[in-house]
């Protein structure tokens, strides 16, 4: 049976406010929503309840605002069983927020309001040295300053902790502050966006991983939604396909594949089976309306698990 892994996020938390659709305004427009769902959120966050659903310990370091958010925010995580000794709480700002707006196939615009997040600082990682040193993995994402994000990166590289990277949403990086990361996980759209190069076949993905191995990183994982995703090591590339699920909501899935990956992986599972499972738990958060909401526990997942395994 594989032991149980202790995973560190580095990030960010929001309130995730949802409005379902069937069109979204022109300009000047207004139009009515067919409903609206209020849940917490953050690319950081939801990566933290992922993980602990998948059964590991989790603790978060993160930032939230002096309002009616920020405190329920930190509520929720010790709720899900996480450690939020390194949450908190600046005065004079907002929580983050993010409105989502899902279309009628399941597709999601975003839009994301940083607040408390853009002042988690590397003086924060610092302070919770003590915490992030238990930890089989450190995660990260882009949703923080991106010098904390480099300071974490430097701060598990010295230690010799396993390092994810989640560079969403993307933004220009100094590749020399990232060198040695265990695995820079973009999607398509991000991985362009950084790269600028296109990413629209598995050929593509392919040439954008290897680049990216190239400047430093020691393994690429490029999510590709419906296509699966493919993976680049010192070994060569190789694709994992995807699952077939009735998808109603795709928000959050990106943050479902990070979470559920580093705790496959912190459990000692091997690579591929890790991405293979990640996949899976990804998709099936599809199949429910929300972000954390639509996470899947860990018993849950294992009885799909082995149902999709027994049928291959």
């Amino acid at each position: 049976m594989a032991s149980q892994s202790f995973i560190a996020v580095v990030g960010s938390a929001n309130v995730d406010l949802t409005t379902f659709h069937d069109a979204f305004p022109k300009p000047g427009e207004t139009i009515f929503g067919k409903s609206f769902d209020l849940g917490f959120g953050g690319k950081g966050a939801n990566q933290a309840v992922a993980a602990r659903l998948c059964g590991a310990n989790v603790a978060m370091v993160a930032k939230v605002g002096n309002d009616l958010f920020g405190p329920a925010t930190i509520k929720n995580f010790e709720a899900q069983g996480i450690d939020a000794s390194r949450v908190g709480i600046a005065e004079g700002v907002s929580s983050g927020v993010a409105p989502i707006f899902v279309d009628r196939e399941g597709q999601n615009r975003i839009i994301v309001v940083k607040g408390a997040n853009d002042l988690l600082a590397p003086e924060d990682v610092d302070a919770a040295e003590a915490l992030l040193r238990k930890a089989n993995a450190i995660v990260l994402q882009f949703e923080i300053p991106l010098r904390t994000v480099y300071h974490a990166v430097e701060f598990a590289k010295r230690t010799a902790i396993p390092c994810i990277v989640n560079p969403a949403p993307a933004l220009p990086v100094d590749f020399a502050r990232l060198r040695g990361v265990d695995y820079f996980i973009p999607n398509e759209s991000e991985a362009e966006t950084i790269t600028g190069m296109p990413v629209d076949t598995a050929g593509d993905a392919k040439q954008c991983a290897q680049f990216l191995m190239e400047q430093g990183v020691k393994r690429v994982v490029i999510t590709r939604g419906e296509h699966g995703c493919l993976l680049a090591n010192e070994e060569g590339t190789g694709l994992v396909p995807p699952f077939q699920v009735a998808s109603v909501d795709t928000t959050g899935a990106g943050d479902a594949f990070i979470g559920s990956f580093a705790v496959f992986l912190g459990e000692g599972r091997p690579e591929k089976e890790a991405l293979r499972r990640a996949s899976l738990y990804a998709a099936l958060s599809t199949t429910k309306v929300g972000t954390q909401k639509s996470f899947w526990s860990r018993t849950e997942f294992e009885k799909e698990w082995q149902k999709r395994s027994a049928s291959v």
